[in-house]
């Protein structure tokens, strides 16, 4: 008769087994709080922006055989993530990034009643560019970094404009400079865009005119009705 021969196989104590069970849910439990926290924090960031103050102006007689066209506006990224204005639309035309000046100093910006000002074309030089003011013809020094020179009027090219919208009260002079790309803001901050319309879009006629002018940063963004002015 052959000997009987068992197998003593050993087994996880029911202690043991408790334990293993225990730091499961405690892992499992943390992952869906983190996870939880994540998802909340995601939802709980809004994409806004707060457009002031949008301008158009067409001049009524032609330079030549073009008739120039600016527009202006203030943007402010009111959300809580950082946002890139990326897009200005004049009657349904896009704004190419090199026809756009902006400033986006906070001091400048916000001095005064710069960022809610009721932007002003006041005049252009004889290749549809603004210079500023009446009165002051845009050469203005004062609050202005030295870097800041705009361009002698009819010089190309023309890479700054120096606007100063209350003549030489309160409101710092603004030094907008020409972009190549959209404009990157933080939660809070502001600028101040004078952008030129393409040739084409607009033409004398076209001064006391209702039309649409759009300014987005992503998705977020709206067209507005404006009327079209003379500078």
């Amino acid at each position: 008769m052959f000997p009987i021969r068992t197998n003593n196989r050993r087994a996880i104590s029911a202690v043991l087994t408790t334990i293993i069970i225990l730091v499961a849910s405690i892992v499992l439990g943390t992952g869906v709080v983190v996870y939880s926290t994540s998802l909340f924090q995601t939802g709980g960031q809004q994409q806004s922006v707060q457009v002031q103050g949008v301008k158009g102006w067409v001049n009524s007689t032609a330079q030549g055989t073009t008739y120039y066209a600016w527009g202006a506006a203030a943007v402010r990224n009111s959300g809580d993530k950082i946002l890139s204005v990326d897009n200005i639309q004049m009657r349904g035309t896009t704004i190419p990034y090199t026809n756009w000046y902006a400033d986006v100093n906070v001091t400048r910006v916000t001095s005064g009643s710069n960022f809610q000002a009721q932007f002003n074309l006041t005049k252009t030089d004889q290749n549809g560019n603004p210079i500023g003011t009446a009165a002051a013809f845009g050469y203005i020094t004062s609050g202005l970094p030295s870097t800041c020179v705009q361009s002698t009027r009819g010089v190309l090219p023309y890479t700054t404009l120096i606007i100063d919208e209350d003549t030489g009260g309160t409101s710092l002079p603004l030094c907008l400079v020409q972009q190549t790309g959209p404009i990157s803001l933080n939660p809070g901050a502001a600028t101040v865009i004078y952008y030129k319309v393409p040739s084409g879009v607009f033409t004398g006629l076209d001064s006391g005119a209702i039309t649409t002018a759009s300014i987005f940063a992503g998705k977020v963004g709206a067209p507005q009705s404006i009327r079209v002015q003379n500078p």
